[in-house]
Formats: C-alpha cells, structure tokens, sequence
C-alpha cells in the first residue's frame, strides 16, 4: 500500500515519517508488524507528534470540520494539544459543545432506531 494508506492506518502524520517509510510501499505483512510491535519511531510519534488532523480533533474532543473553523489546519504536536486544552480558547469550547450534541443526537436516534426494531420484531 501507500505509504500514506499506512500512515493513515498507523494514525501518524505522514511527513513526520522516516524517509524510507514515506518513499517505500508497505505490505499488509509489514504494517501488521508495525502494529503488533512499533519501532521506536512510531512509539514516539504516537506519543509525542505531530499528529494528523483526525487525531487532534479525537484528542481535543471536536470534529475535523471543528478544527478547520477553529484555524487549526496543520499537524500538531501532544504538547501543542494540551496547550490548547489548557487555553481553552472560545472556538474550541464552542466546538466542543457542538460535537457533544452531535454525540447526544446520534444516541437518540440510535435508541429510537432500536426501540423500532423491537416493536418490528
């Protein structure tokens, strides 16, 4: 596969990746084994960044969309995410409470959708 497919799958930003990850093409075998045992870079990438778009949404608790409204558009690092978790600024407090009723909104229809089931069934 593409190294961008691994690294998406990896959950790592792509250009923080070794030159020979991102030049070379990864086998299903290969990936697994960067799963079941990560070499020291992916340990810290994971760890320490940067980290892609959808990892920094999960981790700052918004969507994707959420970060593009609040300004964030690059890669972050872990300690750039807790500084933000820590400033708390207005758009992601905002963003937050939106995912948070998209959350609460998702679980209603869920339960409704099963409550139907059961009157089908």
């Amino acid at each position: 596969m593409k190294p961008a497919t691994a690294a998406k799958k990896l959950g790592v930003y792509l250009d923080a990746t070794p030159a020979d990850f991102q030049d070379g093409v990864v086998s299903r075998a290969e990936l697994n084994a960067l799963q079941a045992d990560p070499p020291q870079w992916l340990r810290d990438l994971r760890r320490d960044g940067p980290h892609p778009r959808p990892v920094v949404a999960a981790k700052l608790g918004v969507s994707i969309a959420g970060l593009a409204r609040g300004g964030v558009t690059e890669a972050l690092t872990t300690e750039q995410i807790e500084a933000l978790k820590e400033e708390r600024p207005e758009w992601l407090e905002r963003e937050r409470a939106t995912q948070a009723e998209v959350r609460k909104e998702a679980a209603r229809i869920k339960k409704r959708n099963a409550e139907r089931a059961e009157g089908d069934g």
